[in-house]
């Protein structure tokens, strides 16, 4: 049974605001490095890091011996979490408009639903919870607004499309995956993903962009933050969100990212907050509320 405490809740929050924020300093990233290659740093800086507290911990894994498809499994989970998603938006972002971006990633809720009821104990779907997460997702669609349905009238649009549903699909599998591993250690569990992960991305990264450029210090700053934030730190909080409360809790977060991607936007960069914020938020926080209905009463009633 998933275990949702109040430092669950803390963590899925931090969790959603460092997310929400990783657009903004990406997309100042960006001027300075192909969308691939940035992909690559961001996943090798946060391996090296995550590696290396990992080692200084004694570098252990699994608590019990795993069997050869537990192995195999990892993997699979290091490519579904970070390899193929990142490279399946850094190339669809190309072609799509930001609106349907963050809605494709709010899919991500309606996705491991189904897939946490058959493979995962304890998560099963109820009418409640179904109704909490449609509630939620059409919480985020009106904050997202028109901009969710507008064309960019680019040739490689529906690719593009088809790219970014296909990243929300890979999170929500390996999410699953995740919660039916072995007891493991979750910094070494967060390292030795982000490491398959950055041993995959980076020969695509060299086959499609060739040789990365030599970026300046700004770009060399703000991948470290990115490697350092919303990779290795990120990853860690998944990884021990989705160990402890379950794959269906921990996609909540896809509901709060865009509103913090929103919030964060208005307060550095000035941009206008849409006046459908607070009944989205409304939405959000009842959908959520409804999902998690029996999490909720036994964190504030105690049963």
């Amino acid at each position: 049974m998933p275990d949702i405490t109040a430092k669950s809740w803390i963590m899925l929050s931090l969790l959603g605001m460092i997310w929400g924020g990783t657009f903004l300093v990406q997309e100042m990233a960006l001027a300075g490095l192909t969308p691939f290659w940035l992909a690559a740093s961001r996943i090798g800086f946060g391996a090296a890091l995550t590696c290396a507290v990992w080692g200084w911990r004694g570098g252990r894994l699994f608590k019990v011996a795993p069997t050869g498809f537990q192995w195999v499994s990892l993997f699979s989970i290091g490519f579904l979490s970070s390899t193929i998603p990142f490279m399946l938006l850094a190339w669809g972002q190309q072609y799509v408009t930001s609106g349907f971006a963050g809605v494709s990633m709010a899919s991500v809720a309606l996705i491991v639903l189904p897939l946490a009821h058959v493979f995962v104990p304890g998560e099963r779907m109820s009418l409640r919870r179904v109704l909490g997460f449609v509630i939620g997702f059409a919480g985020v669609a009106l904050l997202v607004g028109g901009q969710a349905l507008d064309s960019t009238g680019l040739s490689l649009e529906m690719p593009g499309r088809i790219a970014c549903v296909g990243a929300a699909a890979c999170y929500a599998v390996s999410s699953v995956q995740m919660r039916t591993l072995p007891p493991v250690d979750p910094i070494g569990l967060s390292a030795v993903l982000l490491l398959i992960g950055a041993l995959g991305v980076v020969p695509v990264a060299l086959m499609v962009e060739g040789v990365p450029p030599v970026p300046d210090a700004r770009t060399l700053w703000l991948v470290a933050f990115l490697g350092l934030v919303p990779t290795a730190g990120a990853n860690l909080l998944r990884v021990t969100l989705v160990r402890s409360a379950g794959p269906v809790f921990l996609s909540i977060v896809n509901y709060m990212v865009p509103v913090w991607s929103v919030l964060l936007g208005a307060l550095i960069l000035s941009e206008p907050l849409p006046p459908s914020l607070l009944t989205a938020l409304v939405l959000i926080l009842c959908g959520v509320g409804l999902s998690q209905y029996g999490a909720l009463r036994r964190l504030f009633l105690g049963r």
